[in-house]
């Protein structure tokens, strides 16, 4: 009796309808929680998802992950912006061989931190990849192409405008060029083409990839090198009237070693008979057609453009036409693209590579430089002259430094 007392509570507790209704919103409610949190973990996975599958069809991103081994899909979409540098190779060169005298031999070039990308060295050398440069007009690109060994080259001269001109056919849509200098064919020549293809940035079918590196034109091995790589590569020279040149490559020195002995003191072996002291680097790069002559022995003359440091600056939309005309491309850089800055002294960019504004060259170019003795500029003058007429001689074209 007490037992059939105590099952028949159970049953009417149990077929309760607040219980029943309680217990069907419990497992209601259990079920929600479960639903939602099934649901946050998709919706969580669903970026990576949608990221490898597109790069599953893009052989840029193929095995290409961050080092927490998920896709970084900003850094690689989205292009970075690039500012307007001042990059020139106006380093301070080596010296040319070891019987030169260079003061700026010792002063582990001091304008590396403007010329040379440590961090890109050190990461190829480690065989990673370096992300490439985007490109103003083709900025499309940085998702896709390959990198390529560059097809030209800016092989001189120092402080002779590598520099612009490199910044300026950095306009063009079908010109990718890397803004640090490599050195590899002076420098890094033992790290291998491998290396020096990690450097390059990405270049669709048509455009041209291309380096600058001024120290090349003096490398008494660089020739056989570039010719070894490519005896189909075209070379650039940029050349300068080679006293003006002399002076400049003093002047960036001086900015950086104030107390180096004088100009006129340097450029004289015997200041009282006159006789010029060639071993001196600032003197020596100006030898040009020594130079040239090196060259031609890998490289026929058709295959060197001569561009003048001096129309670069007073007309460089007929300079950066002959460029193109060289490199077999489409006049697109023009005079629309050029204003002259009285302040500077030299033209600027009226919207630089990734920027829509106006840039100039930094403050390292245009530098002032230091009152030289005329009679000393004149010495330099006469010393220069046979090898200026020789130089014309050779390349067909009068630069008037005379």
């Amino acid at each position: 009796m007490e037992y059939s007392l105590v099952c028949h509570n159970l049953y009417a507790l149990s077929a309760s309808p607040v219980k029943k209704k309680l217990a069907v919103l419990g497992i209601m409610f259990l079920l929600w929680v479960y639903m939602l949190y099934s649901c946050v973990g998709y919706c969580a996975t669903m970026p990576s998802l949608v990221v490898d599958t597109h790069r599953a069809k893009e052989p840029e991103y193929a095995g290409r992950r961050t080092e927490s081994g998920k896709a970084d899909l900003l850094s690689k979409l989205l292009p970075r912006p690039q500012g307007w540098v001042d990059l020139e190779s106006d380093y301070d060169e080596q010296s040319l061989r070891p019987a030169s005298r260079d003061l700026s031999a010792n002063d582990v070039d001091a304008d590396r931190g403007e010329d040379w990308d440590e961090a890109a060295v050190a990461a190829a050398s480690r065989g990673e990849q370096r992300s490439p440069e985007p490109s103003s007009l083709s900025s499309f690109s940085n998702g896709s192409g390959s990198k390529k060994l560059p097809q030209a080259i800016i092989i001189g001269v120092k402080k002779g405008g590598t520099r612009a001109l490199l910044e300026f056919l950095r306009v063009h849509p079908d010109i990718r060029a890397v803004g640090a200098e490599p050195h590899f064919f002076d420098r890094n020549y033992d790290n291998g083409l491998e290396w020096y293809r990690e450097l390059m940035p990405k270049t669709l079918e048509g455009q041209i990839t291309m380096e600058k590196t001024p120290s090349y034109f003096v490398t008494r091995e660089a020739p056989a090198r570039i010719s070894a790589m490519s005896r189909d590569t075209k070379l650039i020279v940029v050349v300068r009237d080679p006293v003006t040149r002399a002076i400049s490559d003093y002047t960036q020195t001086l900015s950086k070693k104030p107390d180096i002995p004088s100009f006129e003191s340097l450029t004289f072996k015997n200041r009282t008979t006159g006789l010029i002291d060639t071993s001196w680097s600032a003197v020596q790069i100006g030898i040009y057609a020594k130079h040239l002559d090196n060259w031609l022995q890998y490289f026929p003359m058709g295959q060197i453009l001569f561009v003048s440091g001096e129309r670069l600056i007073s007309d460089p939309a007929g300079e950066l036409g002959r460029v193109q005309d060289f490199l077999g491309l489409k006049r697109i850089i023009t005079d629309k693209h050029f204003y002259f800055n009285q302040t500077k002294g030299f033209p600027c960019l009226k919207k630089a590579e990734g920027s829509s504004k106006p840039h100039c060259l930094g403050k390292t170019k245009g530098r002032t430089h230091p009152n030289i003795h005329p009679e000393v500029v004149q010495r330099l003058r006469e010393f220069y002259r046979p090898f200026n007429m020789k130089f014309y001689q050779m390349t067909g074209h009068n630069f008037g430094w005379d």
